[in-house]
């Protein structure tokens, strides 16, 4: 099953490779067929565990896209639409996307990684300082923290917003990556002092000045970091891929690591999927943030209680899981965790649906989503030929 499963995932990635860059998916979908930045990335490092040179070939056209239009300020696309060399960029909906500056960043460092490329890098020197600019801005009150709003990343039709745990992990993750080259002492110092805030309010019984003294002490901390805190407190569900990557990038200490890994574990043997939902627990109508999660649509509610984001479970999110599990030398448990995404994946002939209910398993999105695909990739590759990224 997981040759299988490999090889078609690394087909439906050629099916999504256009001379512009990887696109969302192969199904005839407007709104799919454009490069977009976080899924393009994610498909890039996909290509880059494969080895295939094709596909690292398109990761490099998809990096290219999506420098060329970035915003005069600093914006990364989040998405380009190429039609008879004409482009039509998005730089967000409801609101913009904060994630596509850190996703570009990383892929651009993790793509001269991988080739030995520095070269890459220091072609892509204005574009990647100006990102870094742009997310020193969006600080507003220059204390390390991003501030986020609502519908700003990959989630965005959630209720995260303000200080939102996923976007400040990327942008370590960013500054690494970048760091691997610059070997800046100003930016190993910026880095610290993100991670140290990270760990001051998104951890318990953590000492040091709170962004928000009350609320952090009104909340119940769990086995996990919450999933983001603003002005009007804290949002305390479980974000699967946010606290993958804390796993991933070191942070906090090695108990509580273990203790994140040990609550995603048990939470994904009790789904019938064995996937972890992207957030946990669902939000219902009679709930506090329903309202808030109702209207955060620009076309059609979608995050209907165990589905979309709102509890619904995706490949692509567990392939982090899976990533982050393997990191900690868990091949056991990272052999399930591919399982259950090469069967989420396998549906209906492969189908590689974007998410599915985690109540009932049936499939919710687009079909043949390629960053669904990108997940198998990512962790077989890592599982069985010990492939490593830039961390």
């Amino acid at each position: 099953m997981n040759n299988i499963a490999y090889h078609k995932a690394v087909d439906l990635l050629y099916d999504v490779a256009s001379p512009h860059g990887f696109l969302a998916s192969a199904e005839n979908t407007t709104n799919y067929k454009r490069v977009w930045a976080r899924d393009g990335v994610i498909c890039g490092l996909a290509a880059l565990a494969s080895g295939d040179e094709k596909l690292i070939a398109t990761f490099k056209s998809t990096l290219d896209t999506l420098a060329k239009h970035q915003h005069p300020i600093g914006t990364i696309p989040s998405n380009v639409l190429m039609t008879d060399g004409k482009s039509e960029v998005s730089y967000g909906g409801l609101a913009g996307r904060v994630d596509a500056v850190t996703w570009f960043i990383i892929g651009v460092c993790q793509y001269a990684y991988y080739k030995c490329d520095a070269a890459f890098v220091s072609q892509y020197h204005s574009e990647i300082e100006k990102g870094f600019g742009l997310l020193d801005a969006w600080e507003f009150n220059n204390k390390h923290l991003v501030y986020v709003p609502l519908s700003g990343n990959w989630a965005d039709e959630y209720i995260t917003d303000g200080y939102v745990l996923y976007d400040q992990l990327l942008r370590v993750w960013a500054l690494k990556c970048y760091n691997y080259f610059a070997k800046s002492e100003a930016i190993n110092q910026k880095i610290e002092r993100i991670i140290a805030q990270i760990e001051i309010n998104f951890m318990p019984d953590t000492k040091g000045e709170k962004y928000h003294e009350r609320a952090y002490h009104e909340i119940n901390f769990q086995d996990y970091m919450p999933c983001s805190f603003s002005p009007s407190g804290y949002k305390t569900q479980f974000d699967a891929f946010a606290n993958s990557l804390v796993v991933l990038l070191n942070i906090g200490s090695v108990e509580f690591q273990n203790k994140i890994l040990n609550y995603a574990d048990s939470l994904a043997s009790q789904t019938k999927l064995g996937l972890l939902p992207a957030f946990w627990p669902p939000i219902f109508d009679t709930d506090e943030h329903w309202h808030l999660l109702k209207n955060n649509c620009k076309y059609e509610f979608r995050n209907y209680p165990y589905e979309f984001h709102n509890a619904g479970s995706w490949p692509m999110v567990n392939g982090f899981y899976g990533l982050a599990s393997v990191s900690k030398g868990e091949k056991n448990k990272t052999a399930v965790i591919l399982e259950k995404i090469n069967e989420a994946n396998a549906y209906k002939d492969f189908s590689f649906y974007e998410n599915f209910n985690t109540q009932t398993t049936a499939p919710n999105g687009v079909s043949f989503c390629a960053w669904s695909a990108a997940a198998t990739v990512l962790v077989h590759q890592s599982l069985h030929h010990n492939f490593k990224f830039l961390v």
